[in-house]
Parts: structure tokens; sequence; C-alpha cells
């Protein structure tokens, strides 16, 4: 049974209390706040709620099937129980009036958001460090990133606060901090989950997903924040699944492509070798591995990062020092207001991004970046459909090396961008896609990427689950 479904399971039969198992996930809070994963912990209304659960429960009432699970929530994804900062001084004091739908969902199942966690600054980067209130601390390795943008909500797993979090993922933001902290962590297709209530980075890209110690974890709570959401018009219509249901299905008669583009050029030998060994062992299990062609996996890195800060500067045009953002104290006319109020309140990631999106959306280059970019995103789609004429799922690192020193990638201004080489493809062709632990190299974690069909989360989770039990998880070389 599952981490989440066995404290559901004792929450429901009245072995422990809905309100004891939140507060020790907040006494765990407390304990590691040294971490910084938290921006803000939702104490008194974690427990009130989690003490209405067991009133509920007394009377008789059966509970959802996350019953009293602590979750933590990156701070990104509007909770109307406290702020959402997004990492930024220009939303440092801004509280929502409401929840996201993954909020409600969440809470209809019976868990308990204890806390909203750190991340990149309107989650753009790599490795949490773009954060306006300092980076979280990796609990694997301290002296090495925990991956980003959802650094926290993947070091809130990683360190035992909670067994589940969520995350969003606009180019790799839940794989590569679950890589970088050794757990699980996975984006579903584009459209799967509701983004009612995600401050919106890149609208065509993100999506929300989960973070776990294990497979079935994960797949259990996307089974409760996945569906249709009519707030959202990018949310799909399909009916609901049970992501969990084969989970025991197996490796046998599953078809694993292997990019030969995504084993060259610029992949840490260690790394390499770590993913070979684990999908070796998938091979010794039953599934059959082969070699496919992702002929234009090399230009994603540029295609998305047009189409990102393009959507970007738009996106965080609202943010201009009159609604609800921190206002500049100096300024004293309404252009002082915006020019000031921007400057001052987002970082030096975000105004980048910003001045790259303006560029690209430009008169005189709209066509030559841009719509360039959406062409080469129609392309890569395309290549995946052929890939998928070949194969069950295709598998990947997850980051061409493994997590680097914190500090390390700002040296060389392309280096943060290339740690994406191998998540952006599935973001731009709207994929659902999982990180699991393969093994390690040189005693650092590297994550193994497999990817799915779109809405094939089912599929995924199954050839997940079989490489999660062969890969040697927990190994370390």
């Amino acid at each position: 049974m599952s981490a989440i479904a066995e404290i559901a399971r004792k929450v429901q039969n009245r072995e422990i209390s809905a309100e004891s198992s939140v507060q020790q996930a907040l006494d765990r809070i407390a304990a590691t706040r040294d971490s910084n994963a938290y921006l803000s912990v939702l104490a008194d209304f974690a427990l009130e709620t989690a003490r209405n659960l067991d009133r509920r429960l007394a009377a008789g009432e059966n509970l959802g099937p996350l019953a009293g699970v602590p979750i933590a929530v990156k701070d990104n994804i509007v909770v109307a129980a406290g702020k959402t900062t997004c990492a930024s001084h220009i939303l440092e004091n801004f509280e929502s009036p409401y929840n996201a739908t993954v909020i409600e969902r969440l809470l209809a199942a019976g868990a308990v958001p204890v806390g909203k966690t750190n991340l990149d600054e309107f989650a753009m980067g790599s490795t949490s460090e773009t954060s306006a209130f300092g980076a979280p601390v990796n609990p694997v390795h301290p002296d090495r990133i925990p991956g980003g943008s959802s650094g926290g909500s993947a070091v809130a797993v990683a360190n035992g606060t909670v067994a589940v979090s969520l995350g969003s993922d606009t180019g790799g933001s839940i794989r590569q901090p679950a890589t970088c902290c050794d757990i699980v962590g996975m984006k579903p297709t584009y459209g799967r989950v509701s983004r009612y209530g995600l401050v919106a980075y890149a609208s065509s890209l993100d999506q929300i997903g989960p973070f776990a110690t294990t497979v079935a974890d994960a797949a259990l709570l996307l089974n409760t924040i996945a569906g249709y959401d009519p707030r959202d018009n990018t949310s799909s219509n399909r009916p609901a699944e049970d992501f969990t249901a084969r989970l025991e299905g197996g490796l046998k008669g599953k078809t694993i492509g292997i990019p030969r583009e995504a084993f060259g050029e610029g992949l840490d030998a260690g790394v390499e070798a770590s993913v070979r060994a684990a999908l070796a062992a998938c091979e010794r299990e039953g599934a059959k591995i082969v070699e496919i062609s992702l002929p234009t996996l090399k230009h994603a890195v540029a295609a998305y990062y047009a189409i990102a800060t393009a959507e970007a500067s738009a996106n965080l045009s609202r943010y201009d020092g009159v609604r609800y953002t921190t206002r500049s104290k100096e300024a004293k006319t309404l252009y002082e207001v915006y020019a000031q109020s921007r400057s001052q309140g987002f970082g030096a990631e975000v105004k980048k991004r910003i001045l790259l999106g303006t560029y690209v959306l430009s008169s005189g280059f709209y066509d030559a970046y841009y719509m360039q970019a959406q062409k080469v995103r129609r392309v890569i789609t395309e290549d995946f459909e052929k890939a998928f004429a070949q194969c069950d799922v295709v598998a990947t690192p997850t980051m061409p090396t493994v997590p680097p020193k914190i500090g390390d990638v700002f040296k060389d201004p392309m280096a943060i961008y290339l740690q994406d080489i191998y998540t952006v493809a599935v973001n731009l062709a709207g994929l659902p896609a999982l990180s699991l632990p393969a093994s390690t190299a040189g005693g650092l974690p590297v994550g193994l990427q497999l990817i799915g069909r779109p809405f094939g989360e089912v599929e995924l989770f199954q050839v997940s689950a079989g490489a999660e039990r062969v890969s040697g998880r927990g190994t370390r070389g």
C-alpha cells in the first residue's frame, strides 16, 4: 500500500486522528526549517481543517481517499488560507481570495495543505536559487542544488516533512528537482490537470503535478487532482481514469524507445551509464528496448525559450504596482509606479526573461522568432508521434549531468538553460513524463525520465512502477 493510502486508511479506521497526522507534519516542518523548503506554514488552517475531518468521521461520515494526508503546495498555486508570493518581492504580501481547483479537489478528498513551498521566482529557473527569499537546501546533498523551479516541493518530500507535494512544470520544473532530491516527480499531459489558480508563467506549457517518494503515491495523488474544469479553457474533458489501475502490470511486453539524440554530446558519462544500467534492468524483466530518433530534440531548448519568454512577457505585464502587487514607495508619477515597482519587485532572472520575451514579440522579430519557434514545436510533436508508433514509452536521462554545485550554473549563462535539454521537448509537445531515481553517478543522484503518449498516464505509471522495482533505487555508486 502506498504511504498516503496508509495514512488515509489509519485515519478512516480511527487508528490515528487527522489532527495528529497534521501535527506530526507541522512538527517535522519546524524541525527542518533550516532547509528553507517552506515560504509559509499554514498551521492554524491545517489544524482546524484536520479537526473538522475528525468531527465528520466521529459523526459517521466517510471521508475521501486522502483523509488526513498532509500535503505541501508550491507557492505559485493559490490557497485562500495564506499568502501566494511566487518567491518574489512583487507579490510578497499577496493573499488570494480563492483556492485553486487542485486545492479544492485535495480538500474534498480529505487532504490537508500544511504549507507553501519555495521556488525559483515566478517558476523561472532550474535551481531554485532565483527565489527572492533564499534557496531551499537539498537534503540529500546540501552542497548541490535542489533543482528548480519546484525545489521547495521536492525538498519537502525528500526531507520527510510530507509524503507528497504539488509542483508545477513548464519545462522540467517537477522532473529536475525530483532528480536532484532523489524522489519521484511527474508532469501530466497538458490539460489533464486544471491550471485555474496556478500563477501563469507560460500558459501553453504550464502544468501542475505531483512529487512523491514512490510511483504509487504520485499516481494516487494525480487521481485526486486530475479532471475537467470549466474554469480552465485549456482543461481536457476526457473521462477520469484510475492512474493506479495497472501499477502491478509489470514490464513484460512493453517497448521502451531510446532516442539516439539523447545519448550524445553534452551527456555526462556517469549519468549515461546509470540510465543505461536502469534500462538494462528493465530489459531483463521483459521490456523490449529499441532505438528511435527524435531529430528535432536539439532545437527544443531554443524553441522553448522563445515561446516561454514571450508568454511570460505577456503574463507578467499584470504586475504593475497598481493592483495587488507591491508598489514602489519612491514613485511619484504613473510611469514611475510601473517602472520602479517592476524594477524593484522582480529579480534579475525574471527581468531577463521578460526582456527576452518582449524582444521576441516585438515588431520585426515576431515572425523570425516566435512564429518560427511554434513551427519547430509542431515538428517536435510530430517526431514524438512517429516515435510512439515504435514504442510504448520514450526514455531519456532527466538531466545531462548530476546535480551541479550551488552557484555553478550561473558561471555560464547557457549552463542553466542546457539543464533543460531533455525536459522542455515534453512540454512543447504537451506529453506526460515522469522522473524516478535511476541509481547514482559518483554518489550523486541520477534520474530516469519516462515519457508517455498524450493522455497515456496509466501506461506511463505502469512502466514507471516496473522500472522503479528493478532499477536499483536507493543504491549508491
